[in-house]
C-alpha cells in the first residue's frame, strides 16, 4: 500500500483528500504545515507528498526545495490554482514530480500518485541494479571543467521526470546528453525513442509523432502507433524542435499537459508516459518573440535547461576524443592505426570546429580510411584542416598589401562576434548594437 503524505493548512480540504485517497487504498498521513511536515518526512518513509502552494509559513515551492535536498528521490505532487502555469513551472524547476491544477479531480490524483509511486519504485531499482553492475561508458566524453560540469549537471536533471530543453549548436553532441539523462533516469530500462522534427516533411510529422487508424487518410492500409506511443516507459527526443510547424504545436501542448494523445482518425484517447526531451540549434526566445514559436508549449517544455558547449568552448578536450574515435574506427575498419602524430595533433588543436564534434568524428573516420601509416599524419585530414589558419579581424601593420576593405573588415568581426557566442543571434545583435534583420542582412540570410 503506497504511503502519502498531505500537506495542506486547510483542514476542510485536509480531510476531504484524507478520505478520499484511504477509499482508494492509500495509506494518508496529514500535516497542516510544511515545518511540521519536514520533520515527519525526516523520521517515517513515505511513498509521495501531495501539498498546496499557498500555505502559512513555508510555502510549497521552498517545501519542494526542502525535500528534494534532505530526500532526493521522494515524489512531490503540487497543487495550483487553475492556470497558474508561471508557479508550476517554479514548482517543477524546485523539485516537484509533477502537478495538478485546482478544482483537484480525485480519479486524475490518483492516476498522478501511482505514475508517481511508480516512479519511485524504478528509481530505486535502477539504483540497485547499478550497485550490482559496472557503470558504462559514459556518451559524455572529455575532462574539461565544461565537461566536468555538464556531467554534473546531466546527473541532476535525470534524477526528475520534468521535461528537458537541451540548446547546444548542430553537431555539439545534444542527442548524446539525452541519451545521458535517459540513461541516468528511472525509465532506463523503457525505449529511448528520437525523432527529427526537421527530418520529415510537415505533412508526415503528425502521423509519426501522434501515430493514425486504418483509413485515417489515403495511404494509412493499417493502424501505426505513433512515436509518442513507442516511447512509453520510457524517453522521447523531439530534435530539433524549433522546426515543428506551428499548426501542430497545439496539439503536442495538449499531449504534454493531459499525458493522453488521439491518433488521426481514432475516436478515443490513449495514455501517454514517456520522460519528453527537446533540442534545438534554434534560438526559442527569439522564435517566440516573432511568433514562431507558441509561448506556452515553450514555457512547458523550458522546465529544465542544458545547454551543451560548443567544441571550440572545451578545446582541451579535442585530442582526448580525437584518440577515441581513432580506436573505434580502427577496431570497425580492422586497421593496425594507433593514434595521431604529433603534427596532425597540431593541426587538430589549431582548427576551430564549426561542426563540432560530429565533424571531429567524421574527420577522424576519413583520416583512417585513407590513411597507409599506423599513425595520422596531417596528409591525412581533409583540405580545410590541414591549411586552417586563424585570420585575425583587424590587420595591425604597416604593409599596404595586408590591409583589406572596411567591408571585410565587418564581415571579419561579425564573424567573430557569431563564434564567440556560440552562434546565439540575439546576444550578437546586442552585442554588435543592431537590430536582428540587420545582423540577418550582414550574415547574407533570410529571415
Amino acid at each position: 500500500m503506497a504511503r502519502v503524505l498531505v500537506v495542506e493548512d486547510d483542514a476542510e480540504m485536509a480531510a476531504v483528500l484524507r478520505e478520499r485517497l484511504a477509499r482508494r487504498g492509500y495509506g494518508v498521513a496529514v500535516e497542516t504545515s510544511s515545518e511540521d511536515a519536514l520533520e515527519r518526512i525526516a523520521g517515517e518513509d513515505f511513498d509521495a507528498v501531495l501539498t498546496d502552494v499557498r500555505m502559512r509559513g513555508i510555502d510549497g515551492i521552498v517545501l519542494c526545495e526542502r525535500i528534494g535536498a534532505s530526500r532526493p528521490g521522494l515524489p512531490v505532487l503540487v497543487i495550483t490554482a487553475f492556470g497558474d502555469l508561471e508557479t508550476a513551472v517554479l514548482a517543477i524547476r524546485a523539485g516537484a514530480y509533477d502537478f495538478l491544477t485546482k478544482p483537484v479531480e480525485i480519479e486524475e490524483l490518483a492516476f498522478r500518485l501511482d505514475r508517481a509511486h511508480e516512479h519511485r519504485r524504478l528509481a530505486q531499482e535502477v539504483v540497485r541494479l547499478r550497485e550490482l553492475a559496472p557503470a558504462p561508458a559514459s556518451e559524455l566524453d572529455g575532462e574539461s571543467s565544461e565537461m566536468v560540469r555538464l556531467r554534473e549537471l546531466v546527473a541532476r536533471v535525470a534524477a526528475s521526470d520534468a521535461p528537458v530543453l537541451v540548446l547546444g549548436e548542430t553537431g555539439a553532441g545534444k542527442e548524446r546528453v539525452a541519451r545521458a539523462i535517459h540513461r541516468l533516469g528511472a525509465r532506463s530500462a523503457g525505449p529511448f525513442v528520437a525523432v527529427s522534427c526537421a527530418a520529415m516533411p510537415e505533412h508526415l510529422i503528425e502521423s509519426e509523432l501522434f501515430g493514425h487508424e486504418r483509413g485515417a487518410f489515403t495511404d494509412a492500409h493499417s493502424a501505426r502507433a505513433g512515436m509518442l506511443a513507442q516511447a512509453n516507459g520510457g524517453t522521447l527526443l523531439l530534435d530539433e524542435i524549433g522546426e515543428l510547424p506551428i499548426s501542430l504545436q497545439p496539439k503536442l501542448l495538449r499531449v504534454l499537459q493531459e499525458r493522453t494523445v488521439r491518433p488521426l482518425g481514432a475516436s478515443r484517447e490513449q495514455p501517454f508516459d514517456a520522460r519528453v526531451i527537446v533540442a534545438t540549434h534554434r534560438d526559442l526566445d527569439a522564435a517566440v518573440e516573432e511568433g514562431r514559436f507558441r509561448e506556452d508549449l515553450f514555457f512547458r517544455l523550458d522546465v529544465l535547461r542544458v545547454q551543451v558547449p560548443p567544441l571550440r568552448a572545451r578545446s582541451g578536450d579535442v585530442l582526448g576524443l580525437a584518440q577515441g574515435f581513432v580506436r573505434r574506427c580502427a577496431a570497425r575498419s580492422g586497421k593496425a592505426v594507433t593514434g595521431l602524430s604529433r603534427a596532425a595533433a597540431e593541426k587538430l588543436l589549431r582548427y576551430t570546429w564549426p561542426g563540432n564534434v560530429r565533424e571531429l568524428e567524421n574527420c577522424i573516420e576519413r583520416a583512417v580510411a585513407l590513411t597507409s601509416h599506423d599513425q595520422i599524419l596531417p596528409e591525412d585530414l581533409p583540405e580545410r584542416i590541414r591549411d586552417y589558419g586563424r585570420r585575425d579581424v583587424l590587420v595591425a601593420g604597416d604593409d599596404l598589401t595586408e590591409l583589406v576593405p572596411l567591408q571585410e573588415v565587418e564581415q571579419r568581426y561579425v564573424a567573430r562576434v557569431m563564434e564567440a557566442v556560440g552562434g546565439n543571434k540575439t546576444l550578437a545583435a546586442k552585442i554588435l548594437g543592431v537590430d536582428r534583420k540587420t545582423l540577418y542582412r550582414k550574415l547574407g540570410q533570410g529571415e
